[in-house]
């Protein structure tokens, strides 16, 4: 794949970024995009490695056929390495964007700490897509008088109503909030993915006969009995989006807030909406001005530090309590595994302090308002140090340690209710079904991505999506063309 001696002829090389000056000056996308020929190159470097771990299960979780685009668009053949990035991945331009690349942790030359460009490649051949007319609707040569509802417009209920479309089903998608998109326009800032990458798609769908009721909170102002009455079958795509509990004395002051309706409020800002959420209500929230930490080190924790910073924030901490860990992993032990080593995302290079192996004992305040952050340093079992207490100023704190699975208003509250759904053994409380039909213990009602697995990556959400609008086809037509 690609030409034979393109590794040890020429060097790794991804996108560049605008300088951290520049960029905190605005919340539109910094990426510095690499001409074709830079393109073409980084594709030459994926060698004919036998085994391509890229692409199996500890890769890619929509098994992109990497390889091979990537021998595409080394020789210059843009448009068929675009049909085949679409065979397997139905918005590439969002995990050309937003994925961890987990291909490029399993790429063999990862190995030397030199992996394939992967995700610039993929990125690239998804912006060549818009370029050169491909994005276009699809619609089916016929249609099987089949309707199917999906609640939730996120990466699965998307990839889901996409698939179910071009099957020729008569699909349509509610959406809680004004727009559609889910936690992928709403929480994920748009210096990470502009918008409009959305609302081309969801262009291209409806010209595929995909329908979409936005403002339309199911459970509450419809109800899921009403659904499985009107449709053949219901696919229920809803996020994980309850906070996990930090139960950290003092998150009552004013100051304190979980992280998502911070993200939620500065996206609709950018775009241009009323910034109140029906899922995440809260006062204006911003940073300008003011000393910020932020408790957690995963995605969500960085988004607020890069929102932070755009904002005007005077300083941003952000505390993990896990041990800071090595610059490289030991490779013989974790490859082609997602390895624990050191990462500095874009956001936290932009200035960030960080503190490893800290917990948060306390939030201070004076008269009801936030004033510090009291923490301590921990031992190997996250047990607290006794003498090593210190305070941080703050004025903002955001609490950002992941979420406990989905809303427990509406939707879920019916299901519990009403139906008596059967849901995961965990305190999550995830939808139970499995990853082969998707169903779930009510008849024809199926549930996929994150409300069914937990929190999880976009490129997962797109997976299930698709395999369950699989097993939905199935079901009614008796079998399926569509890709697993």
């Amino acid at each position: 794949m690609g030409k034979v001696t393109g590794f040890l002829e020429i060097d790794r090389q991804v996108h560049k970024y605008q300088p951290a000056s520049d960029r905190i000056r605005h919340f539109r996308e910094f990426t510095l995009p690499m001409s074709d020929k830079e393109v073409e190159k980084q594709a030459a470097r994926c060698m004919d490695c036998g085994i391509p771990f890229c692409h199996g299960p500890t890769g890619c979780p929509i098994h992109n056929q990497i390889p091979d685009w990537n021998d595409l668009v080394y020789n210059g053949d843009w448009d068929n390495a675009i049909r085949n990035l679409h065979s397997t991945n139905n918005f590439p331009e969002f995990t050309g964007r937003i994925c961890p690349a987990p291909c490029e942790e399993a790429c063999t030359l990862n190995l030397e700490d030199i992996p394939v460009a992967i995700k610039t490649v993929e990125q690239a051949i998804a912006d060549k897509a818009y370029e050169t007319g491909h994005i276009r609707p699809y619609p089916p040569e016929k249609k099987t008088g089949k309707r199917v509802a999906v609640i939730g417009s996120g990466p699965a209920g998307m990839a889901a109503a996409q698939q179910l479309g071009r099957a020729g089903h008569d699909v349509h998608v509610y959406e809680r909030e004004s727009r559609p998109g889910g936690l992928m326009r709403y929480g994920i800032p748009d210096f990470k993915i502009e918008k409009h990458y959305i609302d081309r798609r969801i262009e291209q769908m409806q010209g595929e006969g995909v329908s979409f009721y936005c403002g339309v909170n199911v459970g509450v102002d419809k109800k899921v009995e009403e659904l499985l009455a009107e449709y053949d079958a219901v696919l229920y795509c809803g996020g994980s989006e309850t906070p996990r509990a930090a139960d950290i004395p003092g998150d009552d002051l004013e100051g304190v807030h979980d992280a998502m309706p911070y993200l939620v409020q500065q996206n609709k800002r950018v775009g241009g909406e009323a910034i109140q959420s029906v899922a995440w209500p809260s006062p204006p929230i911003v940073a300008g001005g003011q000393h910020v930490v932020v408790v957690g080190g995963g995605d969500t924790a960085s988004d607020c530090v890069g929102t932070a910073f755009r904002q005007g924030a005077v300083r941003v901490t952000q505390l993990d309590i896990r041990p800071q860990p090595p610059e490289k992993e030991d490779k013989l032990a974790v490859w082609p595994y997602w390895a624990t080593k050191m990462r500095t995302s874009s956001s936290q290079a932009e200035g960030a302090e960080r503190e490893f192996q800290v917990a948060t004992l306390e939030f201070i305040g004076e008269d009801g308002q936030l004033t510090g952050v009291k923490c301590c340093e921990v031992d190997e079992k996250r047990k607290p140090i006794a003498g090593t207490e210190f305070v941080i100023r703050a004025d903002l704190a955001f609490i950002a340690i992941g979420f406990a699975g989905p809303a427990a208003a509406g939707v879920v509250q019916e299901l519990d209710g009403q139906m008596k759904i059967a849901t995961d053994a965990r305190r999550s409380r995830n939808v139970e079904a499995n990853d082969r039909d998707y169903r779930t213990s009510v008849e024809r009602l199926y549930a996929a991505g994150d409300v069914r697995r937990g929190q999880s990556l976009v490129v997962w959400a797109i997976r299930e999506g698709r395999q369950a609008a699989r097993a939905i086809d199935e079901a009614l037509m008796g079998s399926t063309v569509l890709p697993r």
